[in-house]
């Protein structure tokens, strides 16, 4: 897997390559470019691009000085972008929402479309059950006893908690991966935390939000009817706030609509490229 070395520390990144439009795809926290596995292969003609953020997922630590606030990421992301030299880029968010600051910031101009799919948004980071989670990491050995109760198959799928992400159960294989890097690592341990207490107050984020009005490009967004994590009025609240923005909703999902409802989420996302102008190349569909 290739890594590029940034300003916070290294990220490694999955890269489909070709000469179709970019698609770059954030992931949730502690997940990693596997949350993408089952759409990625959907999107023919398309350059799809995962790199893995440092939301406790990530294989290798950050700088021991790293900003990983919810700002701070979206801006490594941003010049994880820029690095790259990708322009005209679509993002495409899913469960974390801090990805959307980014086109408040200047490395923005290089986002030419967004598609927020089921994710946090205004007041709600962390959402819901995993404000608990924030809590414990904010207590010294939290995280550590956070990843070995994930090892305990009645904690890891209650649907309270990751089992509740899913209506069709995540595998534990891929869990397994999502959590290893933490479970191995103090360092990486030492990210989740940093990351996981990182959100600002209410105020800020709603003052945050009201920015993203500016953005007037496309976008997307895409919200699960049976989601226990983001609240079914954001989806609605979220496309009116954007001046292009445009809601679909999937049925029969929880948040990770990428895990429940792959085939179609593949479709609605196609269609808005196609409706945007980024067709994909050699006439794919």
């Amino acid at each position: 897997m290739p890594e590029i070395e940034l300003s916070s520390g290294p990220v490694d990144y999955q890269d489909t390559g070709g000469e179709g439009p970019v698609l770059v795809f954030g992931h949730g926290m502690p997940m990693n470019e596997t949350q993408w596995r089952k759409v990625v292969p959907l999107l023919d003609g398309y350059r799809c691009v995962l790199p893995t953020l440092p939301l406790g997922g990530h294989r290798r630590p950050m700088n021991p000085d790293a900003d990983l606030t919810q700002r701070g990421v979206a801006r490594l992301l941003g010049e994880f972008i820029e690095r790259l030299g990708l322009d005209q880029v679509t993002l495409v968010l899913n469960d974390w929402g801090g990805g959307q600051f980014l086109v408040s910031e200047e490395q923005g101009r290089r986002i030419a479309r967004l598609v927020l799919v089921a994710c946090e948004a205004f007041d709600n980071f962390p959402p819901g059950p995993a404000k608990a989670m924030a809590q414990v990491c904010r207590i010294p050995g939290g995280v550590w006893l956070l990843t070995r109760l994930m090892g305990v198959p009645a904690f890891r799928h209650n649907r309270a908690g990751y089992g509740g992400m899913s209506l069709r159960g995540i595998p534990d294989e891929i869990m397994d991966d999502w959590f290893a890097p933490a479970t191995r690592s103090r360092a990486i341990r030492r990210d989740l935390a940093k990351f996981a207490t990182g959100a600002p107050n209410r105020k800020t984020l709603l003052a945050w939000s009201e920015r993203l009005r500016e953005f007037e490009r496309p976008v997307l967004v895409v919200w699960a009817t049976e989601d226990r994590l983001m609240p079914r009025e954001h989806g609605p609240r979220l496309a009116e706030l954007y001046p292009q923005g445009r809601l679909v909703e999937i049925a029969d999902s929880s948040t990770l609509v990428p895990e429940d409802q792959p085939e179609r989420l593949a479709e609605v996302l196609t269609d808005f490229l196609a409706r945007t102008g980024a067709e994909p190349a050699g006439g794919a569909s």
